[in-house]
């Protein structure tokens, strides 16, 4: 059986595609994952996020230093308690969500807002390698302090009673294209608890920042594909319709 220790680095050279490894190279490294997902139950686990995140992007997560980074930290946490309070607002948009998925983007834009009326601060949505915006896919919020530092920003709902769930709730899709990552920066999520209802019933609880460096994820595999994919007319071999 492979080893862990010898599969992660074949993952991560998959991950990074063709701009750099080279065919062969990425041809047998993906020979290597292949068997090691057969062999080893289709699934990895305890990876560190930095890890992935700097082999596929080429950029380091800096971990947060909870007495350099304080300072900020604290005037952070003062926009969070603000932009909850307006959130909790019966008049604010949010209460108009009809699901919980839909509040996540009123969420982002307050959020947004509030940190540009911070003096000497800029938050935007990153930009992806091609140089636009895109608000899906982590992470969702560019900041950039005074002293020039990057902050990314990932704000997430999760219920009152699910913390401890084991359902998946982070995701990182690596493409090339598609990257907003471009900095060596430090990494936060901002996990906001509700209370589980929706519309006028809402209400946000509280938020916690929660360091992404420390995060370790998994890795689940899954070959797919979809029907413009299986169902081209050089695939198919017969076919036939009902008699009326």
């Amino acid at each position: 059986m492979l080893r862990r220790a010898a599969v992660v680095p074949a993952i991560l050279l998959c991950m990074q595609g063709p701009a750099r490894a080279g065919a062969h190279e990425e041809s047998k490294d993906t020979g290597t994952l292949i068997s090691w997902l057969l062999e080893d139950g289709r699934d990895m686990s305890e990876i560190p996020f930095p890890v992935v995140l700097a082999a596929t992007t080429g950029k380091n997560i800096i971990p947060i230093d909870p007495e350099a980074d304080h300072v900020w930290l604290a005037r952070l946490g003062k926009v969070l308690d603000k932009v909850l309070g307006d959130l909790n607002s019966p008049s604010h948009g949010i209460h108009g969500a009809g699901r919980i998925n839909e509040a996540s983007r009123f969420i982002e834009d307050q959020l947004r807002l509030e940190l540009n009326q911070e003096q000497g601060w800029k938050c935007m949505v990153p930009c992806t390698a091609n140089g636009e915006e895109q608000r899906s896919g982590y992470p969702d919020l560019r900041l950039v302090l005074e002293n020039g530092n990057v902050v990314y920003l990932d704000p997430k709902l999760y219920e009152d009673d699910s913390r401890n769930s084991t359902l998946r709730t982070f995701y990182f899709e690596p493409k090339t294209n598609t990257n907003k990552v471009h900095d060596d920066a430090r990494h936060l999520l901002v996990a906001i608890r509700h209370n589980g209802k929706t519309s006028a019933d809402l209400r946000l609880l509280g938020w916690e920042l929660v360091d992404v460096s420390r995060i370790f994820v998994r890795l689940k595999a899954e070959f797919q594909a979809s029907n413009h994919e299986m169902y081209r007319k050089d695939n198919v071999v017969a076919e036939g319709t009902p008699k009326p």
